[in-house]
């Protein structure tokens, strides 16, 4: 990594320049929307005087520290590791979190690539920045996994880490199901972290099974610990290991999470399943015996939580919606918010950061004509000051129309779907991209979405349906996805496209699907084991083999995995290799392609094996089917890399544009 020393007048001060003049501008370039992001996750400091974000240099991300109101700053480069998360750690230290894709065994497959996480501590103040674990590479693996909070103790501070303890050399990859490489053991250790000096110390130690999480209090004391084992059952405990148990729920394809503290220091939270309709929702759970479990915020489905930068206590959320609320347990919190939010009006206002005494904050706003807006707000002066924007390039006029189709699938399961339109053109009788996100269980959001943008901006209306299985609408509706991969989760996608043509909004003969991942399978699908839908399909990273997925799981997770049970379950099999996949699987599917294909792919995908795409490939070559091929280099799974972000919208809008011209 590189640190240097900023001179900077003013924060984002040529971004913020960018929109001086919005009058009259031609289209923006198709790269500009492919660019990452000028300013992501920005975070005030406790006390308000420190502003931490993550900027762009020479396309690349990095960690920027700046003083308010005073000169200078630290920036600090991560080279080719990609900067993930930003934030802020006690006595004005900056925890910022970048992944590496390593190579860590070549001559197998599953695991020739994987995502590491590497976790710095930078010291604005003298510009120091400490790689956790790197100096002790020898006793642990220079990774992170997981990161459970902060201490204050006198006038030292500490961080806590999840972290694999090694024996042996050190040099050799960490597979938690057989014991491979350089462990004898298959889970991580918590550690404390000095910022200082950056010297660890075990806190806690692991069990031998899939996962393990810990709940650590301001003063450093571990209140809770949660593990999943090999059974699917997942339980929650007091304190260290082998305490008293508070609850077990059974979750065979897990999404069970302890996520921190609850509204007191004695209380944690559950993200779990609960109450009569048996939906995910927080629940707070009392540490001393006979506490009964209580779920938070009602009804009220609950994306991302807000938790006090001071005590570390449960202080409020925000809503998982098409408009998002952000709700505070606190009423004078809530007054504060709402009377900020209220001098924004018209815009979808977010909470991104804020002060621990709430006197400043940092919000993002999306909107009509808005890429994304972030205000610093000093409630106190009654001051709210727009001080950088996400796409400084993509101004009002270029930012297409973001709306919310509700419509019913064939079977009359209601859902619903995110239409973003041309600037520009009437909503009437448009060629139409259909964009299903990946996960499967994911969802897409109404606000500004640079892939959908980019598309619009080139003429076409653009739709992300949230099929059956996607998360976000209950667990009914999540679990109404399993056993329909490829079935009503693709046919879902398709009664779509079916409601915009009855409202007139589409053309349904001109017609283009793309998409990642789960999407990627869904745009594949569509020309396969669909036909007669669709003029093209793009995959980036998709899938086209379901047995080859199940086997992909199988070596990287373990038999008894979560990931190979959820895969299954989603899947509708038991085993690992079922012929009733075949029908259902691109690449078995290639004589009845009916529309060209392009496939790309990253070759350091860690997470879809890049085998999905090339030999699908060649499948459709044997077949004589028309396809094109786009190889992107250091890219990974995520599209994290500008220059193949850039590469991926001008090979896929070109290929649209070919197969379903927008005018």
């Amino acid at each position: 990594m590189r640190v240097s020393l900023l001179a900077v007048a003013a924060l984002a001060a040529g971004v913020v320049a960018a929109h001086a003049d919005d009058a009259a501008r031609p289209r923006p370039a198709l790269e500009d929307y492919g660019k990452l992001p000028a300013i992501e996750g920005m975070a005030l400091s406790p006390d308000g005087d420190w502003l931490a974000f993550i900027g762009v240099a020479q396309d690349q991300r990095r960690a920027v520290i700046k003083k308010l109101g005073g000169p200078g700053g630290v920036a600090v480069s991560f080279g080719k590791m990609k900067v993930r998360g930003i934030g802020w750690l006690p006595k004005d230290h900056v925890l910022v979190q970048a992944s590496e894709t390593v190579s860590v065994d070549p001559a197998q497959e599953a695991y020739a690539r994987s995502e590491f996480v590497q976790s710095t501590i930078v010291d604005p103040a003298t510009g120091a920045a400490i790689p956790v674990f790197v100096a002790q590479r020898s006793k642990i693996l220079p990774a992170t996994y997981g990161y459970y909070g902060h201490s204050v103790a006198g006038d030292r501070a500490y961080a806590y880490f999840g972290g694999l303890t090694l024996e042996g050399s050190g040099n050799g990859f960490v597979d938690f199901d057989n014991n491979r490489g350089s462990i004898s053991h298959g889970h991580t250790d918590l550690y404390r972290v000095d910022l200082k000096t950056g010297a660890p110390e075990i806190a806690a130690g692991g069990s031998e099974l899939l996962g393990a999480d810990w709940v650590v209090a301001p003063d450093g004391a571990i209140v809770a610990h949660a593990d999943y084992d090999r059974a699917g059952v997942w339980r929650l405990f007091k304190g260290l290991m082998n305490s008293a148990l508070i609850t077990r729920i059974d979750a065979p394809i897990g999404g069970i999470g302890l996520v921190g503290l609850g509204r007191t220091p004695d209380s944690v939270l559950v993200y779990q399943p609960f109450g009569p309709s048996n939906d995910f929702t927080y629940v707070e759970y009392p540490l001393q015996a006979g506490g009964t479990p209580t779920p938070l915020f009602g009804d009220a489905p609950i994306r991302t939580l807000i938790h006090s930068e001071k005590t570390g206590l449960l202080i409020g959320g925000v809503t998982n919606e098409d408009d998002p609320r952000t709700i505070f347990l606190d009423h004078g919190l809530q007054a504060r918010f709402d009377a900020v939010a209220k001098a924004l009006t018209g815009e979808t206002v977010s909470l991104v950061s804020t002060t621990a005494d709430f006197d400043k904050m940092v919000l993002l706003t999306e909107g009509p004509g808005d890429s994304g807006t972030y205000y610093l707000v000093d409630y106190p002066k009654r001051k709210i000051e727009a001080v950088a924007w996400r796409y400084p390039t993509i101004l009002q006029g270029a930012v297409g129309d973001v709306r919310v189709v509700p419509y019913k699938a064939a079977d009359g399961l209601q859902m619903q779907g995110i239409l973003t339109l041309p600037p520009g053109r009437e909503a009437k009788n448009l060629p139409v991209v259909m964009l299903p996100h990946g996960g499967p269980e994911a969802r897409d959001y109404k606000g500004f979405d640079w892939w959908a943008q980019a598309y619009a901006s080139r003429g076409y209306a653009v739709f992300q349906p949230n099929f059956r299985g996607s998360a976000g609408f209950g667990k009914a509706f999540r679990d109404a996805g399993l056993g329909q991969w490829g079935r009503k989760m693709q046919t879902d996608i398709s009664d779509g496209l079916a409601e915009l043509a009855r409202q007139g909004i589409v053309d349904p003969g001109r017609a283009c699907i793309v998409g990642a991942s789960y999407g990627g399978y869904a745009a594949l699908a569509g020309v396969t084991v669909q036909q007669g839908l669709y003029r093209c399909a793009v995959s980036v990273g998709g899938i086209s083999d379901l047995n080859m997925l199940l086997s992909w799981d199988a070596a990287r997770f373990g038999e008894n995995s979560l990931g190979l049970r959820y895969t299954r379950q989603f899947l509708g099999v038991t085993g690992d290799s079922s012929s009733s996949l075949d029908p259902l699987s691109p690449r078995k599917l290639a004589k009845r392609a009916d529309a060209p294909i392009l496939l790309i792919f990253g070759k350091d995908d860690t997470v879809v094996s890049i085998n999905q795409s090339r030999d699908f490939a060649d499948a459709l070559k044997a077949a004589g089917k028309p396809h094109e091929v786009v190889v992107l280099e250091d890219e990974d799974h995520w599209l994290s890399r500008e220059a193949t972000r850039i590469k991926m919208l001008q090979a896929s809008v070109a290929f649209l544009e070919k197969s379903n011209p927008p005018t």
